[in-house]
């Protein structure tokens, strides 16, 4: 048995050396639990539903929930969150979507109802005397309605009288003496393209389209004269012109309508209102009736005219006698009295007669038998009336 050596001599030393105490105590960071990790698909979902890719945050929610159930993991309330965003903005998708496509099938529903407008869509640049149009459902009163030209052998709703610019015109369109001058210049162009005014069909009707505001100060001076007749089903063109008709059914017809248009647009105050503009309108009707004199004159040798020429020039140098005097009427009362007078002075069924020694029209229009009513009604007799109905 061998024995252990003797410790080293000196001081501060042992044999052996002592143990190292025990270590008992938990390893570092024992105790402090390590959370679980957040799911992607959870963040990803609530990600998509802010920023509005709805099925993709429906689909990443749905993984986000049976991942987090399975695993443990975090982020259920993004996932939950992201699920209602995505739900939320997928009604609003669908509800927008509902909105979006019936505005626009109304509006292809309103495309295809103009489609149906026979007639071939045209610029109203692009139309001129002569041309016959479509408008939807025959409104012509709409401003500015589309027009479909077609043949006047078809079924049509308008026919152009007249095209013409509004050169030198200084009030705006929308002015009153814009609009009057607007209608004054598409009844005399009608009376060109339509002479005989007593073959117009009664349901006729003059419309005009002029520039608006805003087109006329782009430099837009297009007028559009018309002849309506929606009212009734209408083929064929009622153009009767110079070159339709003979010499002296022109002259005469050219003369009679100047008659007509001039006694169809007295002022617009009462004469009490305004004496003095009617005394210049009194004397353009006497002109106009000279006028028309002269060519009668002219005309009383012709086979056929010779004794309803004679008739004609005795009322009318009676209705210029009324007409002459109302221009001097010192008061409202006395012109209202020489008005009634001129115009009883002159007998229609006398120029029913002139027109058919002519080869014209003998149908009185509705317009001239009202007018004759009203002169009977005032001063016993028959009488010539306003030739125009009201725009």
């Amino acid at each position: 048995m061998s024995t252990p050596p003797s410790p080293p001599s000196g001081p501060g030393h042992s044999w052996p050396p002592p143990s190292p105490p025990p270590a008992w105590g938990p390893p570092p960071g024992y105790g402090l639990q390590q959370p679980p990790p957040l799911n992607g698909f959870a963040l990803a979902s609530f990600l998509s539903g802010l920023l509005c890719f709805a099925p993709l945050g429906i689909a990443f929610g749905i993984a986000a929930l049976v991942q987090i159930s399975k695993n443990r993991e975090r982020g259920k309330v993004l996932a939950i969150a992201g699920l209602v965003l995505s739900v939320v903005m997928t009604g609003g998708l669908f509800f927008a979507a509902d909105r979006i496509s019936s505005a626009v099938g109304d509006r292809f529903d309103g495309l295809s109802e103009y489609t149906e407008v026979e007639g071939v869509l045209t610029d109203v640049d692009e139309l001129r005397a002569g041309d016959c149009f479509n408008v939807e459902d025959g409104e012509l009163l709409d401003e500015h309605p589309l027009m479909y030209k077609i043949d006047c052998g078809e079924k049509h709703h308008g026919e152009v009288t007249a095209a013409k610019r509004l050169d030198g015109v200084v009030d705006t369109p929308d002015s009153d003496a814009a609009r009057r001058a607007s209608e004054d210049a598409c009844w005399q162009a009608q009376d060109e393209y339509a002479m005989d005014t007593w073959a117009l069909p009664e349901h006729a009707e003059m419309f005009y389209y002029a520039p608006s505001r805003q087109s006329w100060g782009q430099g837009d001076r297009l007028l559009l004269c018309v002849i309506g007749t929606t009212s009734t089903e209408l083929r064929g063109s009622l153009r009767q012109d110079t070159a339709m008709l003979k010499p002296e059914q022109v002259a005469f017809l050219r003369a009679a309508n100047a008659v007509e248009f001039v006694m169809s647009r007295p002022p617009e105050e009462e004469v009490d209102e305004a004496l003095g503009k009617h005394q210049a309108w009194a004397r353009r009707v006497h002109g106009a009736l000279g006028e028309e004199m002269k060519v009668l004159q002219g005309h009383a040798g012709r086979p056929g005219l010779e004794k309803k020429v004679p008739a004609q020039l005795k009322a009318i140098d009676a209705a210029r006698a009324e007409w002459l005097r109302a221009s001097q009427a010192k008061t409202p009362g006395e012109f209202d009295k020489q008005w009634d007078r001129a115009l009883a002075a002159m007998s229609v069924e006398t120029e029913q007669a002139l027109r058919g020694a002519y080869g014209l029209s003998m149908a009185i229009p509705e317009w001239l038998e009202e007018g004759q009513e009203d002169s009977e009604d005032a001063d016993g007799g028959p009488g010539r009336g306003p030739s125009r109905e009201a725009v």
